[in-house]
């Protein structure tokens, strides 16, 4: 059983990817999944807090780079930059104003679980995160209105600070609890807490699949084309901004998955019926490159470090 966890931890990002594949190609998985999203969500956001030392991200907090221009650059900037880039492309309307939403949400609550995964700082990944989720009651609305002519498209400011205040303070409740009553055990069960937290990443994957292949079914040319779109646009953001980030090669793909991966749940949430069909495509699209590509970095990252050390040497 115990190999079985461990292995469990270390294909972390194997097991995502077979997640989003399994919701799929199997519909009954992923709407079985579908309502246990919220649940899943606390537990891989308690596994974090309780496996990243508070000292660690204290010292992280206290960095300007990380707690302030990140999610600045993250939560205004890459909204904005998409939203014009897509308009330029001749997208239409709708299409523009779900892909500029999507980005208006803060990174994946999961962000620096796969961080973890992938042996990025799971403390940068978390300290980005929260302080981007303090922009979002802002910036979400404004971005929003400013991109679409729709009255009906909005957000409420205080909808979205609820939703976050119950989702972390929860969370940081509990993992205080925790840390308080068992905090000696923690590095103790530290395997197992990952293996929980995989689990609940791999059915939150699950549960984003529902209704895919049914919308594929029934328009494939449109499902394919917001498929390749959200490849596209997560990529593009993942290569622009290890491109732009100083540093070595781990920090510059840690930045690279706290820009381009966004919690776009929270925004489908908050904008409740005013959703139209083309959003809940871009949004349930935009789920496939968070869970499939951590993958694909897994397998550069030791390629990528040896080519920067070759450069190095020369």
């Amino acid at each position: 059983m115990r190999a079985l966890i461990a292995a469990t931890v270390r294909r972390g990002p194997t097991v995502l990817a077979c997640g989003v594949g399994l919701g799929l190609l199997v519909p009954p998985l992923a709407a079985l999944a579908r309502p246990l999203m919220p649940v899943t969500v606390f537990l891989f956001v308690l596994g974090t807090l309780l496996r990243v030392e508070p000292s660690a991200v204290r010292a992280v907090a206290r960095r300007p780079a990380v707690s302030l221009l990140l999610p600045a650059a993250t939560m205004i900037a890459c909204p904005v930059a998409l939203g014009i880039a897509a308009r330029l492309a001749g997208l239409p309307y709708d299409w523009v104003v779900a892909l500029v939403i999507a980005y208006c949400a803060p990174p994946s609550s999961g962000t620096s679980t796969i961080a973890r995964m992938l042996s990025l700082d799971a403390s940068v990944a978390l300290v980005a995160t929260l302080a981007s989720m303090a922009f979002v009651p802002l910036t979400a609305p404004l971005l929003t209105a400013w991109f679409s002519h729709d009255a009906a498209v909005a957000i409420s400011p205080v909808s979205l600070a609820l939703r976050l205040a119950l989702l972390i303070g929860s969370a940081e409740g509990v993992a205080l609890l925790v840390r308080r009553f068992a905090g000696a055990r923690l590095d103790r069960y530290a395997t197992p807490i990952d293996a929980i937290v995989v689990v609940a990443l791999l059915v939150f994957a699950l549960g984003t699949m529902a209704g895919m292949q049914q919308s594929i079914i029934d328009a494939p040319h449109r499902a394919l084309t917001a498929i390749a779109l959200a490849f596209a646009v997560n990529a593009g953001f993942q290569i622009i901004a290890y491109g732009l980030t100083p540093g070595d090669v781990r920090t510059r793909l840690n930045v690279a998955l706290i820009v381009a991966n966004r919690n776009v749940g929270l925004m489908w949430a908050a904008l409740g019926l005013a959703a139209t069909p083309t959003m809940a495509l871009v949004f349930t699209c935009a789920q496939l490159p968070i869970y499939t590509l951590p993958r694909v970095v897994q397998h550069l990252l030791p390629r990528l470090e040896a080519q920067r050390l070759r450069r190095r040497a020369r």
